[in-house]
């Protein structure tokens, strides 16, 4: 696994979190950020380096803040 890897894997589980318990399908939240339904999977299984406005989108969607979605990602120092 690149080491960059564990970050967006760990991004992508914090999304998907949020989302179900905002009650939204991945249809639901692609249609609502105006993106597609499998760049949405494609984050949540770490696989997309998604872009800060795209993040942006999706926190604005999910009614929370973009620092929400990188909680629990450890630091390495």
């Amino acid at each position: 696994m690149k080491k960059n890897s564990k970050y967006l894997i760990q991004l992508g589980k914090q999304i998907r979190t949020i989302r179900k318990e905002k009650g939204f399908s991945q249809e639901g939240l692609a249609l609502s950020a105006n993106v597609d339904r499998s760049y949405i999977g494609g984050i949540e299984r770490g696989e997309r380096n998604v872009s800060f406005l795209t993040l942006v989108k999706i926190a604005r969607c999910l009614n929370c803040e973009v620092s929400t979605f990188t909680k629990g990602i450890p630091d390495d120092k």
